[in-house]
């Protein structure tokens, strides 16, 4: 009890440190609960869906796949590759994404056709998705929701096992996969990177940023002790079995032990409301 009030006396002496990300440029943002909406990231539809707007979801993009009930909504495509059209088509009114989602001239050709456009910062850290929450729920009303939702995050985050600082930090390898013709390595500066501190490991990737394709050579000089995949890139190539026939794989210390972790990806790198227990998740299963 005394530790739930001094989270809670936490988050309401920083929930004005948030300031709102809204990037509309169409004059009024006052927000109607009537108001359709398109979201074009899937931590986005999260936080909607939390905020107790998911009847005025109209369309989301295709990382837009928690909770289970958003698979009934209209999909758009993947945020970089989506067209004025397709979300035009939709009838909304306001659609919201990240600075990161959406490229400038397709936010003015929906501005143009007389669609408000949110945009947000989303910053890949704790502060960063207690940010997206606060700055949305800002734009849109819903402060008191947003004060629950911080709440339990806060929480989540205060039950994660911290790992002792003289523990040995497991390198952790991340692939990413579309079939075995198409596997990148994650370096520093990623969403992966960032969630693999978090969860007490060591990128086995840190001399370069972004990502890379993935070499033989390169696999076996970083010799990760865990190799982490989203569950659909791990089934794009047939399992685990056929993991360990990729060229360097067996010789790694991840290979020779088997210890292949995978996770839903937007569960892993989306910084959403569950990034408590995506921590939690992770560093049980690296460790």
């Amino acid at each position: 009890m005394i530790k739930d009030l001094f989270i809670g006396l936490i988050l309401l002496t920083t929930l004005s440190a948030f300031p709102s990300c809204d990037r509309n440029t169409q004059g009024s943002t006052e927000f109607s609960d009537t108001a359709k909406i398109v979201s074009l990231n899937g931590t986005v539809s999260e936080v909607l869906v939390e905020l107790g707007l998911e009847n005025s979801i109209v369309g989301v993009d295709v990382a837009s796949t928690y909770p289970a009930s958003l698979a009934e909504i209209p999909r758009v495509g993947h945020s970089r590759q989506i067209s004025a059209e397709g979300v035009l088509a939709l009838a909304p009114e306001i659609v919201i994404a990240t600075t990161q989602d959406i490229k400038p001239e397709l936010a003015e050709q929906i501005r143009n056709a007389g669609v408000r456009v949110y945009l947000f910062d989303h910053v890949y850290s704790k502060e960063g998705a207690k940010g997206l929450i606060q700055s949305l729920a800002d734009s849109l009303g819903r402060e008191k929701e947003a004060e629950a939702i911080l709440m339990r995050l806060e929480k989540d985050l205060q039950q994660v096992k911290s790992v002792a600082e003289d523990a040995a930090k497991p390198k952790v390898l991340f692939i990413y996969a579309r079939g075995s013709g198409t596997m990148m390595v994650a370096g520093k500066d990623t969403q992966v990177d960032q969630m693999i501190r978090l969860a007490g490991g060591k990128n086995a990737m840190e001399d370069f940023s972004d990502f890379k394709p993935l070499t033989a050579e390169a696999l076996v000089a970083s010799n990760p002790d865990v190799i982490l995949m989203f569950d659909s890139g791990l089934s794009s190539l047939g399992g685990v079995d056929q993991l360990l026939e990729v060229q360097g794989v067996e010789q790694t210390n991840a290979g020779k032990n088997r210890k292949i972790v995978e996770m839903d990806g937007q569960l892993l790198t989306g910084f959403s409301p569950r990034l408590g227990k995506a921590i939690q998740e992770l560093s049980s299963k690296i460790h």
